[in-house]
């Protein structure tokens, strides 16, 4: 059975920027089974419910200003999944979620940046499911719970968020520059947490986990997280670390066991 992933994907310039992270990316999609299907539950669609994107072609939003025309160059386009997509929505609604599916929209950076550097050749069809960040941790994981049955079918689930998203101190930093010891701090508790499958501790990370809301003063980026851990199970595997700006940290993690 194929695991779901959670990934940062940091700032869209990952798509251009040779870093640690960017390399981990690069190796990701042949370290694992190929997929059939892609779902990626991205925190830059924000919506008061889920959302499922059930298009035949996926187009590429360039969600973003002031960054360099060669990443406004790039484009991945693989093809959607109407029929999975009905079917996530029927899932969720099934599961207590009042999902919908959205007919027009493509792929926001926080979906495409990462699969373009995982599997470029964008044949996969790929799908994605919004965040509701009122909502909270429970929530998400429970929509991970409720698409987890898909992974037995070589669907991958993939949250794609940070680690670690306060932007409000980003003042030019190097990509390379030295990682702030409360982001460090912070991540640690964090990869403790998801270690030892410590739930009550994950979902109230905002009142135990130290610096949480230095590190995200809004969820959106950590909630992807909590749906990638609902759809894998008790099992976590730690498949990278790296801080980037001294503010970001990259991590990412595989849930459920191989089988």
């Amino acid at each position: 059975m194929i695991p779901s992933l959670f990934v940062s994907h940091g700032s869209p310039m990952l798509a251009l920027t040779d870093t640690p992270a960017r390399q981990f990316l690069a190796g990701l999609g042949a370290s694992m089974p190929r997929p059939r299907a892609i779902i990626v539950v991205s925190a830059h669609w924000e919506t008061p419910t889920p959302m499922v994107n059930a298009v035949a072609r996926n187009t590429t939003i360039h969600d973003f200003r002031g960054f360099p025309p060669a990443l406004y160059a790039l484009h991945y386009d693989p093809p959607g999944d109407p029929a999975l997509a009905a079917r996530i929505a029927s899932m969720l609604t099934e599961a207590g979620f009042a999902a919908m599916m959205d007919a027009q929209r493509g792929l926001d950076h926080g979906a495409w940046v990462p699969l373009l550097i995982a599997y470029p050749d964008a044949a996969i069809p790929v799908l994605q499911v919004s965040v509701q960040p009122h909502a909270g941790p429970a929530h998400h994981y429970a929509i991970g719970q409720a698409l987890a049955p898909l992974r037995a079918e070589d669907v991958l689930i993939i949250g794609s968020g940070s680690f670690t998203h306060d932007l409000r101190r980003f003042r030019g930093q190097a990509v390379d520059a030295p990682e702030s010891p409360d982001v460090r701090a912070f991540a640690a508790w964090m990869d403790e947490a998801i270690r030892a499958h410590d739930l009550p501790a994950l979902l109230d990370y905002r009142g135990r986990a130290p610096f949480a809301r230095d590190q995200h003063p809004t969820e959106e980026h950590l909630l992807p997280l909590y749906a990638a851990l609902g759809a894998g199970g008790d099992t976590a595997t730690h498949l990278h670390r790296s801080a980037e700006h001294s503010i970001l940290r990259m991590d990412a993690y595989a849930f459920g066991e191989r089988g």
